[in-house]
């Protein structure tokens, strides 16, 4: 049976997209998840900020306030240079340290993910967002204190089933889109808990 194949110039344009992303991803993987991270970390950013802004109007009548640029920007900073680059690498890494032949790779993985990567990382955020914001060591301080024991608690409930079916049985080199996709959701949880 002969099968014919569209040429990618009369393919609908998501497919294009998706084989442009599949071509990047082979020829530049750290810049392609890099730049695909600061843009969803940035998008994360503004539903946010468009959630809060409804839920305000809705609580106060008050007037939408406008976006904040600079908050998006913020974001796309960090997803660029710090998401994208470094989630690259742990999952990359972490297909060395704990081979799919280890039978205990699942629990394995798992667990380096939930109790050493997800704490650290979330750290990281704080530590790197308080920099980008120009606030000082006792702002962090604060934040630390005030919002980071509930967003870890928050991030062990909402990302362990993702993170378990994507480092397990997501390809190694779309576990950083995977992530990315879920984190569209969990930066906007992110921007609200740090306020």
């Amino acid at each position: 049976m002969h099968v014919e194949s569209l040429p990618v110039r009369n393919a609908p344009i998501y497919v294009r997209l998706l084989q442009q992303y599949l071509v990047l991803l082979k020829k530049y993987p750290i810049l392609t998840k890099s730049v695909t991270s600061g843009v969803l970390t940035a998008l994360g950013n503004l539903l946010s900020q468009i959630l809060e802004a409804k839920k305000k109007k809705a609580t106060d009548g008050a007037q939408v306030s406008l976006i904040d640029p600079a908050g998006a920007a913020r974001y796309a900073i960090y997803g660029l240079v710090i998401t994208g680059p470094v989630s690259h690498y742990f999952y990359q890494l972490m297909e060395v340290w704990m081979p799919s032949t280890d039978p205990l790779c699942i629990v394995k993985r798992l667990l380096l993910d939930r109790l050493v990567f997800a704490p650290g990382f979330l750290l990281i955020f704080y530590f790197v967002m308080n920099v980008l914001e120009a606030k000082g060591w006792r702002d962090f301080e604060k934040k630390m204190r005030g919002s980071y024991w509930t967003a870890l608690k928050m991030n062990w409930k909402v990302w362990t089933p993702f993170q378990f079916i994507n480092i397990n049985f997501v390809p190694v080199q779309f576990r950083v889109l995977f992530a990315n996709t879920v984190a569209l959701f969990w930066y906007a949880y992110l921007a609200s808990v740090r306020k």
